[in-house]
């Protein structure tokens, strides 16, 4: 596939100011910007777009939102770009309108997708583990288009069905267990693959946020209450009450998406925040309602650290910061440090392994540059050699690193670069 001129054109500005400000990160830029368009991005016969996640041949929703972010700016100075991304905001909404529930999705029906058993199936689902932030990534990704561009034509019948699935779907699972249908086995897998209790996942009450089986990391919810998809539902419901407006002046479902955003907004300040001994009130990464919680946060995206990165709180807000510090203590259970680094980790990847989506998304969060320089010198050191990011790598030897094409990482570290060279 052809790759829009204006993404070789910027690979090469901006490596060529990195040369001036940050030397040594330039050799890095082009390889990583270049990645998602270079390796993951397929036209298929239909004349529409397909992006897989990297080592996957899978288009999850939440990573391929994720890993054209980094080009939406530049969407309006060419129209090879501008149809690849407004190709799979309508993919997106394809898929969530075939089945909310699932992750991922094939390029085409066929049989190599999960065998697990759950209450609905599809040959063109790879895998049905339902996660909030899925939802929320394609009118994240649409929205930012939108703005960027003022392009209308991504709000079709078919875009305005997804956001009245994704609010129906959400509405559902603020109570789940009276009134979903949703359930999740896996046979022969870790645990943190499948749900308990019959695939239902653990019991919750009611708090006014919607409930989740998975993670971002795909590992199944403790308590199905997690705060950072959480968060991310309720900028994503503004976010789909807004092009409502804009795009259809549908009354109704940007209302009704506005107030279900106050009801999550109010269930995390109810249940979601802990008052901790030491660092104050902070935000739990899982609750379920009933008292109990979890202190911890995961590298991946969303995170409690993503927090404004999300739009949810500004970096200076108290409970965030009080969190912040929380995560980036010995206190955060996935927090290590090591010889080549100190990061946040995650329980998909076990003990001592550091993401570097972590290390960027503790950059991208920072307003401090003395912090922001030294997670820059963290992965700066910690590539292997191959001047790419990867999923996670060893705390004390970075050629110990899992998952060598993750194109999710490539694209969040372009961002950062071109932050901190452009804006």
């Amino acid at each position: 596939m052809d790759i829009p001129n204006i993404l070789l054109q910027k690979a090469d500005e901006i490596t060529d100011k990195l040369k001036v400000k940050y030397p040594e990160l330039a050799p890095f830029f082009k390889g990583c910007f270049l990645n998602t368009i270079e390796t993951t991005v397929t036209k298929l016969d239909d004349g529409g777009y397909f992006v897989i996640t990297g080592d996957i041949p899978a288009m999850w929703l939440r990573d391929s939102a994720a890993q054209l972010t980094h080009y939406i700016r530049y969407a309006n100075e060419d129209g090879d770009l501008k149809e690849i991304i407004r190709s799979v905001i309508a993919r997106q909404a394809e898929f969530v309108c075939l089945d909310p529930y699932a992750n991922a999705f094939n390029a085409a029906p066929n049989s190599h997708s999960h065998n697990d058993e759950t209450d609905f199936y599809h040959d063109l689902i790879w895998e049905r583990k339902y996660e909030v932030d899925s939802l929320c990534a394609p009118l994240y990704l649409a929205h930012q288009y939108y703005m960027a561009t003022l392009d209308d034509s991504i709000f079709t019948e078919q875009f305005r069905k997804m956001m009245y699935i994704i609010f129906d779907v959400f509405k559902k699972e603020q109570n789940h267990f009276q009134s979903s249908t949703y359930y999740f086995n896996r046979q022969n897998c870790p645990q943190t693959d499948t749900l308990p209790c019959d695939g239902k996942g653990n019991d919750v009450v009611y708090t006014g946020m919607t409930w989740s089986g998975f993670r971002p990391s795909d590992d199944r919810c403790v308590y199905g209450y997690l705060v950072p998809s959480n968060m991310m539902a309720v900028c994503a419901l503004k976010k789909a009450a807004e092009m409502a407006n804009i795009g259809y002046e549908d009354t109704k479902l940007e209302s009704e998406c506005r107030s279900l955003a106050f009801d999550i907004d109010e269930g995390i300040k109810e249940h979601g925040v802990y008052e901790h001994p030491k660092f104050g009130n902070i935000y739990a990464y899982e609750v379920n309602g009933k008292g109990d919680i979890i202190l911890m946060d995961d590298a991946n995206s969303p995170s409690l650290l993503s927090a404004p990165y999300l739009g949810y709180a500004k970096k200076d807000d108290e409970i965030y910061q009080n969190t912040r510090k929380f995560i980036l203590s010995i206190h955060n259970p996935w927090y290590f440090e090591g010889k080549v680094a100190k990061g946040v980790g995650s329980p998909h990847t076990g003990t001592n392994k550091i993401w570097h989506i972590a290390l960027t998304m503790q950059a991208l969060t920072s307003d401090s540059m003395e912090e922001i320089e030294n997670c820059l010198k963290m992965i700066a050191n910690s590539h292997a050699g191959t001047f790419l990011m990867h999923e996670s790598f060893d705390k004390d030897d970075d050629t110990l690193f899992t998952r060598p094409w993750f194109a999710w990482a490539n694209s969040l570290f372009a961002e950062l670069m071109i932050r901190l060279v452009e804006d």
